[in-house]
């Protein structure tokens, strides 16, 4: 894979640049450090919903259809997206026309004049957004795990808001978060594919002159804290039980969160994992379980997933309880960690001969870890994962302390599962 080059301005402002002469794409992304973690309760939500707004209209292209007519009239893919801890924006184009989407992308960036009359429509568009998540459990109750984990703080609140903040905020909530969060000192831009090297910092400095230099807005430090397990469960009627069953773990600065990630697949990462064999293959209690885990900048966790049927809830949770406790104990095989490690190296491998995705590797990395490790370091950092480390890690996370379920479906008795919180 193509070796990544950085710079950074006199600003501040970073360039993260992967280029390849082995493709015929280019993506253009810009990240800026400022997510849900950085909201208020107040404004809860307005991250997400300024990322929509940015699509508006700008000076140059005033409306909705003139940004996104200027990228479709190429055949360009592109899109946003908000997160806990970060914002992106980027365009995919051929690499004929690189230069188009270093125009747009930084145009709806600086320039974005967020008409009165777009907001209070797209209150309706973000209300729906709203609507269908909780119409949709596989996505709701991973909402209610976070909620069950950090509470009352912004790591606790959905990165979407609520509805009564949506349909509050005014234009200069927008005006004074983008002062306040969208500045040179924390914005990366990044190009990756086929595009012309040696012209690229000098449009770059052109596109992204006028950018806000300004310090900004730092995000309050997650808590946490928690001395026995936890459940939080919604009633709602469905036709199955949906669960998030796991623990609080490793945040990305950890040296051992290589060590999280392969457990994660080895517990239920893909089709021959243990989860996947023992709740669905052998039990047919599931169509999906998975297994993941989380590294935010300040705290992480290990989490299981997975629809069940209403009256072998409790049959589920037992199954994945034991197959954690299981791993404390016992451990995992070298035959089985080898597994892991390969999957997991062979995944990362495959993701990334997108530049989208090489974009954001990057991009990502250097945004939220002001470090960046080479897809060979990364793979030597997985390769370096020992069985004892596995133990290790599983006798010191898998506790009742640090245990939770979130659980949605048609259950109005929560003691039923709070008895079964044991490891």
């Amino acid at each position: 894979m193509s070796m990544y080059h950085k710079k950074t301005f006199d600003n501040g402002l970073r360039l993260i640049t992967v280029p390849s002469s082995d493709t015929k794409a280019v993506t253009v992304m810009v990240l800026v450090g400022a997510g849900s973690k950085y909201e208020t309760r107040e404004i809860n939500g307005i991250s997400h919903f300024l990322e929509h707004l940015l699509f508006k209209g700008t000076k140059k292209r005033p409306t909705a259809l003139k940004i996104s007519e200027t990228l479709d009239r190429v055949g360009g893919i592109y899109n946003a997206f908000t997160s806990k801890e970060l914002t992106g924006y980027f365009a995919k184009v051929d690499a004929g026309h690189w230069e188009l989407a270093l125009d747009w992308v930084s145009d709806i960036f600086l320039h974005s004049v967020l008409p009165a009359k777009e907001i209070e429509k797209e209150r309706g568009v973000i209300i729906e957004e709203i609507n269908m998540t909780l119409d949709t459990p596989m996505r709701y109750v991973g909402e209610l795990w976070e909620n069950l984990l950090y509470g009352d703080q912004p790591a606790g609140w959905d990165i979407i808001g609520t509805k009564e903040n949506i349909l509050k905020l005014q234009r200069k909530n927008f005006t004074d978060y983008l002062k306040s969060h969208y500045s040179s000192q924390n914005t990366i831009v990044t190009v990756a594919g086929n595009f012309p090297v040696s012209r690229l910092e000098k449009e770059i400095t052109k596109y992204f002159r006028g950018i806000n230099k300004a310090a900004p807005a730092v995000k309050i430090k997650t808590k946490e804290r928690q001395n026995r397990p936890q459940l939080l469960g919604r009633y709602k009627q469905t036709d199955q039980t949906h669960l998030c069953l796991g623990v609080r773990g490793l945040d990305a600065f950890h040296p051992q969160k290589y060590v999280q990630e392969i457990m994660a697949v080895i517990l239920g990462g893909n089709m021959s994992s243990r989860l996947f064999t023992e709740v669905r293959e052998k039990r047919g209690l599931a169509y999906y379980i998975h297994t993941s885990a989380e590294d935010y900048t300040d705290s992480g966790f290990l989490m299981t997933q997975a629809g069940v049927p209403n009256d072998k809830a409790a049959q589920a949770i037992a199954v994945i309880l034991k197959e954690y406790l299981k791993m404390k104990e016992k451990g995992v095989g070298e035959a089985e960690l080898q597994k892991a490690k390969d999957y997991l190296k062979g995944i990362l491998i495959l993701s990334l001969e997108a530049s989208d995705a090489q974009a954001m590797f990057f991009a990502g990395q250097e945004l939220l870890e002001n470090k960046i490790l080479t897809l060979e370091e990364k793979c030597a950092k997985i390769d370096k994962v020992r069985a004892g480390d596995i133990k290790q890690l599983a006798g010191e996370i898998f506790q009742p302390a640090k245990l939770n379920l979130a659980l949605l479906g048609p259950h109005k008795e929560k003691e039923n599962f709070e008895k079964l919180l044991k490891i």
